[in-house]
């Protein structure tokens, strides 16, 4: 008898209802339900459907996330084509082959796109309750649009889905913002928090004191309990930005204020990507230890130039359909109509 052959570690099969499984995930029914409803909200906001590549050229991510990114560093699935030596990956992410679509086919000509996407997405992480190798994202993006209107409508996106899905915002899932400005700014933070570091070296754990000169802003990002107050106490981003910058987040603020959404203000929110600037955001829930950011984005207006295109602005957000899918599943919310 030939050996049994089991799927690649961290990579998961969505097998139909009823059918045993060894590991708690979402059966396909539900995860045709949450697509149902991604599409009712979407396309009430007038959001169009596009598909991307799930190889793309890897010049493409280290271009887009930087290079020393986690992501870039030691979690992107990246090989040689054996039959023309091109240097290819699995996608980490959308993001940057959404932008690459929109330079490639001169997208933008016509006017401001707002698009979104759904599939697998590939890090070679350690599997772990709500993040697999191979995970599923739904990605929402608005491209060629500059104002904070669109910032604050990505986030209100996100809020319709919850919604949509029976989650309760402020109770089940809630929204965290900061602002990191424009480059200027943030180099001027940098520098001062780059000094800081340097004066608390002996503070820094191994990982910290290899990013201290080359991704600084990661380091407020440690989850290590010893350098939580050496990270409370550090230089906030907040402080160096200017009247543009300021009045841009004072106006997402203000819609949020508008309707009624309640929100922190996280100052050492950063984000994984260094494409982000101005408006970044996470929606996060406690119920699901550890794994507490079910969505994420912000604005990007530097990315299309950086990776060839003609300059033009970008807010858009990512959303892990595993993650989300436990945390309904945690909650013991009803799925009514699980069915296609």
């Amino acid at each position: 008898m030939a050996d049994k052959l089991s799927a690649v570690k961290g990579m998961n099969d969505i097998l139909p209802p009823g059918v045993p499984r060894t590991e708690k995930l979402p059966d396909s029914a539900m995860w045709q339900w949450f697509e149902g409803a991604v599409r009712q909200v979407l396309g009430r906001y007038g959001y169009q459907y596009l598909l991307t590549p799930i190889v793309e050229p890897t010049a493409l991510f280290v271009r887009g996330l930087g290079e020393v990114t986690d992501i870039v560093e030691k979690e992107m699935y990246s090989f040689t084509d054996s039959m023309n030596g091109d240097r290819l990956t699995l996608r980490p992410e959308a993001t940057a082959g959404i932008v690459r679509a929109m330079i490639e086919h001169n997208a933008l000509y016509n006017g401001p796109l707002r698009v979104w996407t759904v599939g697998p997405m590939f890090r070679h992480e350690r599997p772990q309750k709500g993040r697999y190798r191979q995970f599923h994202q739904l990605d929402v993006e608005a491209l060629g649009l500059a104002g904070p209107d669109v910032d604050a409508e990505m986030i209100l996106i996100a809020r319709a889905l919850w919604r949509e899905l029976g989650l309760v915002e402020g109770e089940h899932v809630r929204l965290e913002i900061n602002s990191l400005g424009q480059p200027a700014e943030r180099r001027a933070h940098r520098d001062a928090l780059v000094k800081y570091l340097e004066q608390n070296a002996a503070q820094l754990d191994a990982d910290a004191q290899r990013r201290l000169h080359s991704n600084p802003l990661r380091i407020l990002d440690s989850k290590n309990p010893a350098m939580q107050a050496l990270i409370e106490a550090a230089p906030q981003l907040m402080d160096f930005l200017g009247a543009e910058s300021l009045a841009h987040f004072n106006a997402v603020r203000g819609v949020l204020d508008a309707v009624g959404l309640q929100y922190r203000i996280n100052p050492r929110l950063v984000r994984g990507m260094d494409y982000y600037n101005l408006t970044v955001f996470e929606w996060v829930t406690d119920q699901l230890g550890s794994q507490g950011t079910v969505c994420g984005g912000g604005r990007y207006d530097g990315l299309i130039e950086q990776l060839g295109g003609k300059g033009a602005p970008a807010v858009g957000f990512g959303l892990g359909i595993e993650r989300l899918v436990l945390l309904i599943q945690a909650l013991g919310l009803p799925v009514a109509d699980a069915s296609p």
